[in-house]
């Protein structure tokens, strides 16, 4: 462990030379001072000492620079308190992190729960029978939402698919070109149903149907799918690249589904 964890002086002694490095050459000490906590006195002294290690070297009045010793020694300390840091959140805190989830049925205040995915909510079940399990810290009705911690294994989570249906530009006929039957078949399957563009909201709309949303498709559509959910994105020509970028860059995959009347 990084010993400016163990004792307060290794602590400062390394802010200060973290001030030092970040201000080098012209060094105010009582800039450092400042931002330190301490006093001018004291800031003068962890220099000195600093200088004495080899960690800095003087090259005139209030002039100082860090020595490739002293950034080996910064490195050092950093990564291992970056180490600490991560020991902290990965193991310290996610035992005690909370999260909320739909009850399937009645569940009492600590009580064991299996945890599973579904519609891309987080749901709890009374018992142990899944491969990730918690701890409900309160109590709930089915249908109600309920505090668990102490997660324990890995959620059985497939990720969902993603269908892109490229609707034409309004110039070029728009949703007047849309094959009904094929856009139907595509929005029946899917769990999420969103669009981009006014020329995909007016093709569903020939559906009679509203998108769930009709901005950021894209992202919306990449959140659910990484939570298992099947979702069709509807999008104009003018929107569909920006779509495909979205999804890509969230790693995503997808696939395209012709839509438009042939020979139009």
């Amino acid at each position: 462990m990084s010993r400016a964890l163990e004792d307060k002086r290794t602590a400062t002694r390394l802010r200060v030379l973290v001030e030092i490095t970040d201000r080098q050459p012209a060094v105010s000490q009582g800039e450092i001072a400042d931002a330190v906590g301490v006093t001018s006195q004291a800031v003068s002294e962890y220099i000195r000492d600093l200088v004495a290690d080899g960690y800095v070297e003087k090259e005139g009045r209030s002039r100082y620079r860090t020595t490739k010793e002293g950034v080996d020694w910064l490195f050092r300390e950093i990564k291992s308190i970056r180490q600490f840091a991560d020991h902290v959140t990965e193991d310290v805190l996610q035992s005690v992190q909370e999260d909320a989830a739909l009850a399937t049925e009645r569940i009492e205040a600590g009580e064991t729960v299996t945890l599973s995915l579904r519609e891309g909510l987080l749901h709890a079940t009374p018992g142990n029978e899944g491969p990730a399990t918690g701890t409900a810290t309160t109590a709930a009705e089915a249908g109600q939402d309920v505090s668990i911690t102490g997660f324990e294994g890995v959620i059985d989570m497939s990720p969902g698919t993603v269908t892109v249906c490229q609707v034409p530009r309004a110039r070029n006929g728009g949703s007047r070109t849309i094959d009904l039957e094929t856009l139907s078949a595509a929005a029946e399957t899917a769990e999420l149903v969103v669009a981009v563009g006014v020329e995909a909201v007016a093709a569903l709309r020939r559906l009679d149907r509203d998108p769930a949303v009709n901005v950021a498709a894209g992202a919306v559509a990449a959140e659910a799918a990484t939570k298992g959910q099947d979702v069709v994105v509807v999008a104009s020509v003018d929107e569909a690249g920006r779509v495909a970028d979205t999804l890509r860059d969230r790693n995503v995959t997808y696939e395209l589904e012709p839509v438009e009347t042939e020979g139009t």
